[in-house]
Parts: C-alpha cells; sequence; structure tokens
C-alpha cells in the first residue's frame, strides 16, 4: 500500500465530520456566540430586505402587498432613464463623487503621514483630538454649522469681504454647492479617516528608517520610498471600497444642504430617490431607481477590484 507523503497530506482538502465541528465548537463556543450579533445584522438589514427588491419590478400598492401589486417588468427603469431626472441625478451624483474621491480621498493618507512625522507628543494628541472631533457631532449639527458659516453674514463671508469679495448666501449659488459639500466632507472625515493609516504606519519596520539613514535618505525619501509603498496595501484596499461607493452620496446631507435654488447641481441618486419614494409615494419607482444606484456600485467593486489584482497585485479577493 502506498503512503502519502506529508506534502500531499497537507494539500489534499480537509473533511469535516460532524464530530469534528461539534468538538470544535466546544471548543470555542464563545467565539461562535461572538458573530451570531453579526450574522444576525447582515440577515436582517442586509439579506432580508433583498426581497423588497421585486417591487422595483411592480407598480407597488401598499395595500395589495409585494405578491399581490401588479407586475409592470422594466417599465420603473424605463420611466428613469427617459426623464429628464436621468442626466441630472446621475451627472451630479459622478461629479460630487468624483470631486470627494479626488480630494476627501488623499486629505486622511496626508494628514497621516503629517501626523506621523510629529515628535512632540502633547501636539500630536492635541491635531488628533482636534481632527477628530467633527466626525462625532451629528450631521444636522454639522450642516447647520456650514449653513451659519455660509450665511451672508457669516464667518467664512466676513473673512472674504476683507478681500473686497461681495457678501452672499453661498448655498443659494449652485455654483458654490460642490466646493461647500467636498470642504465640508474633508473637514468632517478627514481625523478619523485618518486612525486606519496611522495603525498601518506603525506596522512599518523601524529597522527600514535606519538603513535609509545610514544610506543618506533624508525625511522626504524615505517617505517616497519606504512609508507610502508600506502602506499601498492599505490605500488600495479602501480605494476600491470607495470606488464601490461612487454613487452612493449621502443623501441626508445633501437633503440638509440644498435647496429650490441649487436643485440643479445638488440633486443626487439618493435624494431623487427619497423624495420619489417618501414624499411622493412612488415605491416602485423609487425602488428602480435604487435598484439601478446599487448594480452599478457592484460593477464598479467589480472592476476596482480586477484592475488592482491586474496592476498592483492587492485586492480584495
Amino acid at each position: 500500500m502506498k503512503t502519502k507523503t506529508a506534502a500531499a497530506r497537507a494539500a489534499a482538502p480537509r473533511k469535516y465530520s460532524r464530530k469534528a465541528i461539534a468538538r470544535d465548537f466546544r471548543r470555542n463556543y464563545s467565539l461562535y456566540i461572538l458573530v451570531i450579533p453579526v450574522l444576525l445584522y447582515y440577515i436582517i438589514f442586509c439579506y432580508q430586505p433583498m426581497y423588497g427588491a421585486i417591487i422595483a419590478f411592480k407598480d407597488f400598492n401598499p395595500a395589495l402587498g409585494i405578491m399581490g401589486s401588479e407586475w409592470v417588468g422594466l417599465e420603473n427603469f424605463r420611466k428613469f432613464f427617459d426623464s429628464v431626472y436621468f442626466t441630472r441625478t446621475l451627472g451630479n451624483t459622478l461629479r460630487i463623487s468624483i470631486a470627494t474621491l479626488i480630494f476627501s480621498f488623499p486629505a486622511p493618507i496626508i494628514l497621516a503621514l503629517l501626523i506621523n512625522e510629529l515628535r512632540f507628543k502633547p501636539f500630536t494628541k492635541s491635531v488628533q483630538t482636534i481632527t477628530y472631533l467633527p466626525y462625532f457631532i451629528s450631521l444636522v449639527v454639522i450642516c447647520g454649522m456650514i449653513k451659519d458659516f455660509t450665511a451672508e453674514n457669516g464667518v467664512i463671508n466676513d473673512i472674504l469681504a476683507l478681500f473686497g469679495v461681495e457678501r452672499q448666501t453661498m448655498l443659494n449659488n449652485p455654483k458654490l454647492f460642490l466646493p461647500i459639500y467636498v470642504l465640508s466632507d474633508i473637514w468632517q472625515t478627514v481625523g478619523w479617516n485618518s486612525i486606519l493609516y496611522l495603525a498601518a504606519l506603525t506596522s512599518i519596520d523601524e529597522s527600514l528608517y535606519e538603513a535609509a539613514r545610514v544610506d543618506g535618505a533624508g525625511r522626504w525619501r524615505q517617505t517616497i520610498s519606504i512609508t507610502l509603498p508600506s502602506i499601498m496595501p492599505t490605500i488600495i484596499t479602501m480605494l476600491i471600497l470607495r470606488l464601490g461607493q461612487m454613487l452612493n452620496v449621502g443623501f441626508e446631507k445633501i437633503i440638509l444642504l440644498y435647496n429650490q435654488l441649487t436643485l440643479e447641481t445638488a440633486d443626487v441618486i439618493s435624494s431623487f430617490v427619497y423624495r420619489v419614494g417618501l414624499q411622493n409615494f412612488e415605491y416602485g419607482y423609487s425602488t428602480a431607481v435604487g435598484l439601478f444606484n446599487s448594480v452599478i456600485n457592484f460593477i464598479l467593486v467589480i472592476i476596482a477590484n480586477a484592475l488592482s489584482r491586474k496592476f498592483t497585485e492587492t485586492s480584495l479577493w
């Protein structure tokens, strides 16, 4: 009889019996219990609502229920694609998402690199605390502060008036909505998002910097040749996840900031879904728009992950 080598046994797939599974559960039951809330969260809030996506293909009537409502096929999708709102909401969503990606995504990386270079610990902790604070303030309060800052008699207009700029209510100017949204997003999230990169920076081997200093490399060269390549897998992973949310511009902030004067440049897919679904009660139509949004995001994640795996050998799967 031939006996398998150790390598062959290691390469062979493991077969788990019921006894082995039961034994593993008894040994690690506390870990399995910790997983239960996570599973319940995804089942209740992620998988169970997928059943409601059927509404996108129906003329939904709450009195008749999902299965009792009339089946209309792709009519809700055609209605959205043929409407004037399709190009407007899709264009605004892409414009805001791309601008946020270009300016907001690198901001926490830059902040983490700057904090990593600080050597005076009290000042480092002060900077971190100040930049973290806006993230923990309620979004309603944040938007109220933005409205006050950008009002005609607000602090931003006070500063601009010193340079001869005419006062105006900035949120009533369609051209200013995008920069206000992006700059406020950076202010609100830059500190919190830098935590992940700061954690990645702590895992870099200090001997690499010592070797670079022996070779005469300055701080800038160390950052380019050691720091950035070391945290690049983290950056790429976060970029893939960010690309998967390209069309998910948060409707809460948009709704709290926009008005009838800025609707042409501020209305995005998520705010359109909210307005059509909850204000106009067109449930099937709004579900179709939301489903279209989710499908595009899913495609973007697949494409971003494939490109990352091809060119950088770093990917989510």
